[in-house]
C-alpha cells in the first residue's frame, strides 16, 4: 500500500488482491468521515435525530407489520 498526498488530493494504492468489501467498508468510514468534518453536533443531538426519524419511519410504515401493532 501506498499514500500519496499531493495539493488538491490524497491517492491510495492498494494491492488488488484485498477483499472488495474490506474496501467498501474502509470508503464507507472515509465518506462518514468526510461528510461529518466540521460537524458541531454533540452525540445527544445525533441520538435525538436517529430517534426522530425512526419513529417518523415507524408512523409511515407501521400498517406494514399489523402484527406488532397489537
Amino acid at each position: 500500500m501506498t499514500i500519496e498526498r499531493t495539493e488538491n488530493e490524497i491517492i491510495i494504492r492498494l494491492s488488488p488482491d484485498l477483499d472488495v468489501s474490506d474496501i467498501q467498508r474502509m470508503l464507507d468510514y472515509l465518506s462518514y468521515k468526510q461528510a461529518i468534518k466540521g460537524s458541531k453536533a454533540t452525540q445527544d443531538d445525533i441520538d435525538k435525530l436517529a430517534k426522530d426519524v425512526k419513529k417518523g419511519w415507524w408512523e409511515k410504515n407501521k400498517h406494514r407489520f399489523p402484527d406488532l401493532t397489537r
